[in-house]
């Protein structure tokens, strides 16, 4: 085990699998370090299934809690994040049913309810006479643009505010998707969603994005 000594003397760098094995051993620094690597993730996806960040965090603090008094049981078929992600999903879907059990019914929305991800107006109608249905102003082509400028902490400050703004569902799958780099089947099976409901969340989590974006270049262009 001499290389996994060497990779904890910094725990934010060593793999799922070496911290699994150093939980195991109650070495509180791999425990500090996957905190700190899933809790603010771990968070933002609670939020997908309960109301409030306060309960979020409850439920964060109780899958915390079940990680650590199943890590005898866990046997490793899955990844370590795949199975932390599930113990917390799974919580938040059962605290979100008990929460919803206790408001009106008109209180709730449902989240792809929140209008179309690209506005209407940029298509032609479906009785133009050549291309119904089209793009009427598509989106502005970035390659123009300097690859630098793309790049610029301004703009990954941008896309985050705007990530942020998104419905909790969507924020959930465009992170994980497109922040993390997970792959669709582990988005998926980790949220709990069918293929197809996954690949909405993320188009309507990718246009909304691209559209701030796109106002934000504009800004720029007309300064």
């Amino acid at each position: 085990m001499p290389e996994l000594a060497v990779h904890l003397t910094d725990p934010a760098r060593a793999d799922d699998e070496q911290l699994l094995e150093a939980l195991r051993r109650g070495d509180e620094r791999a425990f500090v370090a996957l905190v700190r690597r899933y809790g603010a993730l771990m968070q933002r996806v609670a939020l997908g299934y309960v109301r409030t960040p306060a309960v979020a965090e409850e439920v964060v603090q109780e899958t915390w809690c079940a990680v650590l008094t199943g890590l005898e049981r866990f046997e490793g078929r899955a990844a370590l994040k795949t199975w932390l992600f599930r113990i917390l999903t799974n919580r938040a879907k059962t605290r979100g049913q008990r929460e919803a059990r206790s408001v009106p019914l008109s209180s709730l929305t449902g989240e792809d309810d929140d209008g179309p991800a690209v506005d209407p107006d940029r298509f032609l109608p479906a009785d133009h006479a050549r291309w119904p249905g089209h793009w009427a102003a598509g989106p502005a082509p970035w390659s123009a643009l300097p690859h630098e400028r793309l790049l610029a902490r301004e703009v990954r400050a941008r896309v985050r505010a705007a990530i942020e703004t998104l419905p909790e569902r969507q924020q959930a799958v465009v992170v994980l998707r497109d922040v993390e780099g997970w792959p669709p089947e582990e988005v998926c099976e980790t949220l709990d969603l069918s293929e197809g409901n996954q690949r909405v969340l993320l188009h309507r989590a990718r246009s909304k994005v691209r559209a701030e974006l796109e106002r934000y270049f504009a800004d720029e262009v007309a300064a």
